[in-house]
């Protein structure tokens, strides 16, 4: 079974030995590592993507051992594993103002169209509270009174909730690194409300319309710490306007109808397993 295992903690020597050297002798294969060192914030990740042997136990007991490992250490160390439950993946939607992106994927998940549950949406503003009460979704703002988040109030939501895939639905706060390397391996899906590469930050409708671009669109990307999004292009889509169209209708195009609707492919596409995220490229999983 695959397992993606991530490991944050304080900088110091020796922090990935006792990892490595459990997994490789239970005979697990490793098919990715990747390690961060920031100096400046003397912060320690790894991420680990391994084939774990049926015969070598349970992936809980995978957990608690390696739990061990990590209170030793100073490190808090994740497993996770798609195969594990015999359920359909759980998401957290996160939120801002928007009400439409939230909507698109709870009428995708009623619908069937997206073989997904709601565990719980998570909000900086209150201004999705009544897109979670209406589909009985466990809703939690998270925001202070400028909107910015708590992010180890996100963290402990997704870890209370069992969450497989945080989903940024026009989540208008940038992520921690640290928190971004607790679920790196592709738990982190982002709908940025532009086409990338070419018009990344938070004004890409100014920014194309100031070029007199004739077409606009959204892209959804796998979260990668400290990198912007290139190969972790899940889906993109677009479309165009004809010349002279205002900036407020090529927004109100784009935002109500337009990147919803590429948010749910984006999704789906990672809920049915499609594709996964290796080496911080998006590849086609191998069945």
């Amino acid at each position: 079974m695959q397992v993606i295992i991530t490991a944050v903690g304080p900088d110091n020597r020796g922090l990935a030995d006792p990892i490595v050297h459990y997994v490789t002798a239970a005979g697990a294969n490793i098919y990715e590592i990747q390690m961060y060192d920031r100096d400046s914030e003397h912060l320690f990740a790894m991420l680990l993507r391994i084939n774990w042997p049926k015969e070598q136990g349970s992936i809980e007991a995978l957990r608690d051992h390696l739990s061990q490992i990590g209170q030793v250490r100073g490190l808090q160390i994740r497993i996770w594993a798609r195969g594990e439950h015999q359920r359909t993946p759980r998401i957290a939607i996160c939120t801002t103002y928007r009400t439409e992106h939230p909507l698109a994927i709870l009428r995708a998940i009623r619908d069937r169209r997206l073989l997904a549950e709601a565990a719980v949406m998570i909000g900086n503003r209150d201004s999705c509270r009544s897109v979670a009460e209406q589909f009985d979704v466990p809703w939690h703002n998270i925001g202070d009174s400028s909107g910015n988040p708590d992010c180890d109030r996100l963290e402990s939501l997704v870890d209370e909730h069992n969450v497989d895939y945080i989903v940024l639905a026009r989540f208008m706060r940038v992520l921690p690194a640290a928190l971004c390397w607790k679920f790196a391996g592709g738990r982190i899906i982002n709908l940025h409300h532009g086409l990338l590469p070419s018009f990344p930050g938070f004004r890409p409708y100014e920014d194309a319309h100031q070029h007199h671009m004739l077409c606009y669109g959204a892209t959804v990307h796998f979260i990668v710490p400290e990198l912007d999004a290139g190969n972790q292009i899940i889906h993109q889509s677009s479309f165009t306007v004809l010349p002279g169209t205002s900036l407020s209708d090529i927004k109100r195009q784009g935002e109500s109808d337009h990147e919803p609707n590429c948010l749910v492919e984006g999704l789906r596409r990672v809920v049915d397993e499609e594709v996964e995220l290796h080496f911080h490229r998006v590849a086609r999983r191998q069945k």
